[in-house]
């Protein structure tokens, strides 16, 4: 997918208002251009009106240098009252196209759509990323970009994919590929969330599929979520370092701090964001998501904002491939409706900034274009990634559909593997081979340290009996040190590269004796 990126950055001992605008990359060489300008005052005056109208939902402080306006006084409106449609979303669609004009002009505007057009002629999109090297506008709701009233904002384009970016950073690392999702979700200390609704929300989301417009469970991925309530630093790094999780999931306080904020795990228990930065480069977190205050806001001192201080930047140059961080405070129920959309749109193999899109989208089909909702995710890249959480289809093994075995698609029934303890998922077994093992492309995931990463598998079989046929299921078992047991009659007997028969009721064990038994059952469908 052809990229272009673009970075904003004022100029130095040329006064507070000089900046230059350049295109870093483009998929053509001449597309590397450079424009000098000044920032405007009319521009000054909306942002300020921004603040005054939204200032229950933000409390952002103007960016110093960038306006004057005392935020305390009440302006005179920018736009004449009495006009069809609400004042607030004239204003932020103002915003947007004033923010469009002062960016995209003369040969940065020719770069942009010359780029479009190599991205159209190879039947694809635009992946388009904003680097914004001052700190003081950061604060800027730069997702609001159109080109003009009646267009879709950049952020929500069909032809192009919006996303920040920082380049100041090392090279990526090759990452691995990843059949499935393994998701650590850690809730944070907040009286104001309903973090324990917004888990149940995410993991039944994940669990359940696809649900905004038609049957899409066939292209759904494997997902795992484990969740970690109020944890210390030192037990969520163990965490982190025992599973093979590819996205890190927070919902909880957090704080702007000069070393990428501060989360707050627990009542008496912080976390800045350059130590969690760290953690999750080293365990191959792919991509991290903080439904946290000012996870995309710079620290600011003497309201003076630092670079590179805030959590999405400080991730990114850790090595963090893909950080979603919120601009503003994000209300409980927006939050959910973000989470369910994100997250359906992942498990559908979409790129991560595809993904944002669509969630994007249901924010602003539900609260309206007038409400700041759709405005608050704000996504950054690292500029070595491309997106993709997951394995594409070419990526991925070839499955057997159900229908292409006798009988199959007549049987009434469904087989699991459960708890026995009742408290746990529940996993239906895939027609004719299910994987087993600690690793995430494994159909079920045991993320224990004796569990082999293929430590198992069941098998499903046609059985014709006459002219019936029959599911039978065996047991594969396919560990390194034989660490698998079945409960007979005498006793927990152990198996090792045994293939060995399934019957209702058969309980099992995965990696160790004291782990806790798993029960084969067939259920009506």
């Amino acid at each position: 997918m052809p990229s272009l990126i673009l970075a904003i950055s004022r100029l130095q001992n040329t006064g507070t208002d000089n900046f230059a605008i350049w295109v870093v990359n483009a998929p053509y060489p001449s597309g590397n251009v450079l424009r000098d300008c000044v920032w405007p005052a009319s521009l000054n005056e909306v942002w300020g009106e921004w603040c005054q109208m939204f200032s229950g939902h933000s409390r952002l402080d103007l960016p110093r240098g960038l306006s004057s306006q005392n935020p305390d006084a009440n302006p005179e409106p920018i736009l004449p009252r009495g006009q069809r449609g609400s004042y607030s979303s004239r204003l932020m669609q103002h915003l947007g196209i004033s923010l469009w004009r002062w960016v995209f002009e003369g040969n940065i505007l020719a770069s942009l759509e010359h780029s479009r057009g190599i991205a159209n002629g190879k039947n694809t999109r635009l992946r388009f990323r904003l680097e914004i090297r001052d700190p003081d506008l950061i604060a800027l709701p730069w997702e609001t970009m159109q080109r003009e009233a009646g267009r879709s904002p950049m952020s929500m384009s069909q032809n192009l994919l919006f996303s920040r970016t920082t380049c100041n950073v090392e090279p990526l690392p090759i990452l691995r590929k990843d059949p499935g999702l393994n998701i650590l979700l850690v809730l944070g200390e907040d009286d104001d969330l309903q973090l324990e609704e917004e888990a149940k929300i995410l993991s039944q989301t994940l669990a359940e599929g696809n649900t905004l417009g038609g049957n899409l469970s066939y292209i759904n991925v494997p997902c795992m979520v484990k969740s970690l309530v109020q944890p210390t630093p030192q037990e969520l790094i163990s965490e982190l370092k025992t599973g093979v999780y590819n996205v890190f999931f927070y919902a909880g306080h957090g704080l702007p701090d000069p070393d990428g904020g501060l989360l707050l795990l627990g009542p008496d228990s912080t976390f800045n964001g350059m130590e969690l930065a760290q953690a999750l480069s080293r365990t191959g977190v792919k991509l991290a998501v903080f439904n946290a205050c000012w996870g995309a806001q710079p620290a600011a001192i003497d309201r003076q904002a630092v670079p590179y201080s805030s959590l999405a930047e400080v991730m990114i140059r850790q090595g963090v491939p893909a950080v979603l961080g919120m601009r503003d405070k994000i209300a409980d129920h927006e939050s959910h409706t973000f989470i369910q959309a994100f997250s359906q749109a992942i498990r559908a193999r979409k790129p991560i900034d595809e993904a944002v899109a669509d969630a994007r989208k249901q924010l602003l089909t539900i609260y309206k274009f007038n409400q700041p909702a759709w405005t608050l995710p704000v996504l950054y890249l690292h500029p070595d990634f491309n997106g993709e959480l997951i394995q594409t289809f070419e990526e991925g093994n070839t499955e057997l559909p159900e229908t292409s075995l006798p009988g199959f698609a007549s049987q009434s029934h469904v087989a699991c593997l459960r708890p026995t303890s009742g408290d746990g998922k529940t996993w239906t077994l895939r027609p004719v081979i299910t994987r087993i093992g600690r690793t995430i492309e494994n159909d079920i995931v045991i993320p224990a340290p004796s569990v082999s990463k293929h430590h198992a598998e069941i098998l499903c079989r046609n059985i014709f009996n006459g002219s019936q046929s029959v599911r039978t299921y065996y047991l594969q078992e396919k560990s390194t040190y034989g660490t698998t047991w079945i409960l007979r009659s005498n006793g927990w007997q152990q198996i090792h590269r045994q293939e060995v028969t399934l019957e209702p009721g058969t309980q099992l064990k995965f990696g160790s004796t004291r782990s806790h038994p798993w029960e084969f059952v067939i259920e009506d469908s």
